[in-house]
């Protein structure tokens, strides 16, 4: 991102607990609840559709194609789902520099 943030894309849990710590937004089919970056999983894909972000300064602005609560005859609202969220998990602690480890890296790098 602009300031230096990191996005990422989890496709195999062998990174996740990195991209937990490392990175401001994640996407996963599934997160732990400890993880410290604003997550999008597949529930809330499910809950909320297709999503637009816009980054401030503490997290994310989410302008849901489905917010919480709207019943579509092809996607009712879920039970007790009447709240509309508007901003996920902050971020905090990013960092801005997105060169490896010295640790991290391999001979051949």
């Amino acid at each position: 991102m602009a300031d230096g943030a990191l996005a990422a894309l989890a496709l195999h849990s062998e990174g996740l607990a990195d991209d937990c710590e490392r990175a401001a937004l994640l996407t996963a089919r599934q997160a732990p609840r400890t993880c410290a970056a604003a997550v999008i999983d597949r529930s809330r894909l499910q809950r909320q559709g297709a999503m637009a972000l816009r980054r401030t300064g503490n997290g994310f602005v989410v302008n849901a194609a489905k917010p919480k609560g709207l019943d579509r005859p092809w996607s009712p609202a879920m039970a007790g789902d009447t709240d509309t969220e508007a901003i996920l998990r902050p971020t905090s602690n990013f960092p801005r520099d997105a060169t490896p480890a010295e640790t991290d890296l391999q001979a051949d790098d």
